[in-house]
């Protein structure tokens, strides 16, 4: 597979002219690619030690707004810089734009030198820093689920928002001869972000017209993270390239399966996974049934980082394969949680409950830490629930609107001892002027409802 660039790869692709620009970019709040286009000259000689952005990048919301209530930055203290500094061990190829590279920066604070806690990178690099000292590596996976629809993002805005028509007319679910009629677009995804070092495994065509699947094999937690935000990055814009709009929406339109990004994740060491036990009916481990005991557990805690907009929680409806409980089963899409691999050395736990809208190093963190939580206290993992989870009673269900994520978030004990109290404040404002932008709108469904009848 074609690796990242090294540094002195790229200067000599800048000296030979195959590279003219560099994409400085760090991860937002939301999980996007935000920064700066370099020429590549420039990079090469000063920028790649650092560059600056404003604060308010780490402090803002879909919209680009600069909402209240925020400790890091304010109107009162100016809206300062933070410095991105490259991480030049993420250097690699764009191949779908002509003569660029991209490089992804670490978010540092311009005053104490230091990672800006609530940056995503940083959150995800210190629960992987706690897990090394239990002796661990995590290995984990995402599945990217979209939809491509047959106008442009442009075409889509200007008609606003409305008469949506997917690239498809009917379920494409593993559909070979559908999503043939799809490849000028999955074709060139598939073939040029493997070109950029990502380990393409697969497209397959979704549960629903016009929705895709995009698999990455596993790899350690903070490359799973990084793949899972180029490739989401590049689907957008190789889809714009091709006329196109690819959607991460969880849930466009009432009558519409979601779109999901699933999570499978185990633990390793010296190259082993440490999940399996040939000895166990399922082959599990002790060490995993505590991590996955955690990972239940504290489900509730964490849900507002697996689906942190109001649109999340439409996704959760019983019958669509989106989950609603957080039990685990056997090979069983109906939970929140599902064993994989069960018996081989492949065992691992998938967690479901995600949205394709998660922001992966935020998601990844939270499910690490309460994965750790599990391993320290030894906890002990229930039976795992079989049948319709959707129709069972018992079990303990996901938070099922923004409002409960965020007011478990607020008050999880366990998340500001693992994450301190600054990043959940953080990402609690963050919940809270979510809400707040959504009780401001009159909605199409309030106004057709009552304009007459009320």
């Amino acid at each position: 597979m074609p690796a990242t660039l090294s540094f002195d790869d790229l200067k000599s692709r800048v000296a030979e002219g195959s590279i003219d620009t560099v994409l400085v970019c760090l991860i937002d709040m939301q999980g996007r690619l935000l920064g700066k286009r370099f020429h590549a000259a420039n990079f090469v000689e000063t920028s790649y030690k650092e560059t600056h952005c404003c604060n308010y990048l780490l402090a803002t919301d879909l919209e680009m707004a600069t909402p209240e209530g925020y400790a890091s930055t304010s109107w009162e203290t100016g809206y300062g810089d933070y410095v991105m500094q490259p991480d030049l061990t993420t250097i690699r190829p764009v191949p779908w734009l002509e003569g660029t590279a991209m490089v992804l920066c670490d978010v540092i604070d311009h005053d104490t030198h230091q990672p800006v806690p609530h940056s995503p990178r940083a959150v995800l690099k210190k629960q992987i820093a706690r897990l090394a000292e239990l002796g661990f590596d995590a290995m984990m996976a995402t599945e990217l689920e979209f939809f491509l629809f047959e106008q442009s993002f442009d075409e889509i805005r200007k008609g606003g928002f409305r008469d949506l028509t997917p690239i498809s007319g009917y379920n494409e679910d593993y559909h070979i001869l559908q999503t043939t009629k799809e490849e000028g677009v999955m074709r060139p995804i598939r073939n040029h972000l493997y070109a950029a070092g990502l380990p393409i495994e697969n497209s397959k065509g979704e549960a629903e017209s016009g929705q895709e699947e995009l698999n990455i094999r596993y790899s350690p937690a903070l490359d799973c993270a990084d793949h899972h935000t180029i490739a989401k990055h590049a689907i957008k814009e190789i889809a714009w390239q091709q006329g196109h709009a690819a959607s991460f929406l969880p849930k466009w339109h009432k009558d519409r399966v979601g779109s999901s990004s699933h999570v499978h994740q185990s633990l390793w060491k010296d190259g082993e996974a440490m999940f399996v036990d040939a000895d166990d009916d399922l082959g599990m481990s002790e060490l995993m049934k505590h991590y996955m005991a955690g990972l239940i557990a504290y489900a509730p805690d964490y849900t507002y980082f697996l689906a942190p907009y109001v649109n999340s929680y439409k996704r959760f409806a019983k019958g669509t394969f989106a989950p609603t409980k957080t039990v685990w089963s056997v090979d069983n899409r109906t939970a929140g949680f599902r064993l994989c691999g069960a018996g081989t050395k492949g065992v691992r736990v998938e967690c479901r409950i995600g949205g394709s809208d998660l922001n992966p190093y935020l998601a990844q963190a939270a499910m690490l830490a309460a994965g750790i939580k599990g391993i320290e206290d030894k906890m002990t993992l229930s039976a795992p629930t079989k049948g319709d989870v959707y129709e069972d009673a018992k079990a303990a269900d996901i938070p099922q609107t923004l409002r409960a994520a965020t007011e478990t978030l607020r008050g999880s004990k366990f998340l500001r001892e693992v994450m301190g109290d600054d990043v959940i404040d953080h990402y609690t404002r963050a919940a809270e002027w979510e809400q707040e932008e959504f009780d401001r709108v009159v909605t199409d469904w309030e106004i057709a409802r009552g304009f007459e009848r009320a």
